[in-house]
């Protein structure tokens, strides 16, 4: 799911690239954001008679670390959803791994095992952020 595609040619066909000339300069902004407390967002797409290009740069910008895309017109906000939106496979394993961590702590253990794998801090930390995440979409979805 990382890469980009070239502008369309002639017949309408593009190329996929897992080369990307902003890897650097995304991943450095996610790094100075995180550091600073500060939420990554990525930039705009400009052409939003492309939505195939927008997921293409949207999907890269989460891989990165971005929690969010602009949209610059109301035909990209339902692809940020799509693609900022956390999986419900992804929340319920990690619901699942915050539930095995609480019952490590209930019985006093000192390493938290899941699936027949050590969790690590790591592993929780992402957990907790993606269980808030879908959390604060769900609460948003419902009002």
């Amino acid at each position: 799911m990382y890469g980009v595609l070239t502008d369309p040619a002639e017949d309408g066909s593009r190329d996929y690239h897992w080369g990307d000339m902003w890897h650097y300069a995304i991943a450095r902004m996610v790094v100075a954001a995180r550091a600073n407390g500060l939420r990554a967002i990525d930039g705009p797409f400009g052409d939003f008679s492309d939505p195939d290009g927008y997921r293409a740069h949207g999907n890269r910008a989460a891989i990165l670390g971005c929690e969010g895309k602009w949209a610059i017109h109301p035909s990209q906000i339902p692809l940020a959803n799509e693609i900022f939106t956390p999986d419900e496979k992804e929340v319920a394993k990690a619901r699942r791994i915050l539930e095995a961590m609480e019952k490590a702590q209930q019985e006093g253990s000192g390493a938290v095992a899941l699936d027949g794998g050590l969790i690590d801090i790591a592993s929780i930390k992402q957990a907790e952020a993606l269980v808030k995440q879908a959390d604060i979409i769900a609460a948003r979805s419902n009002s």
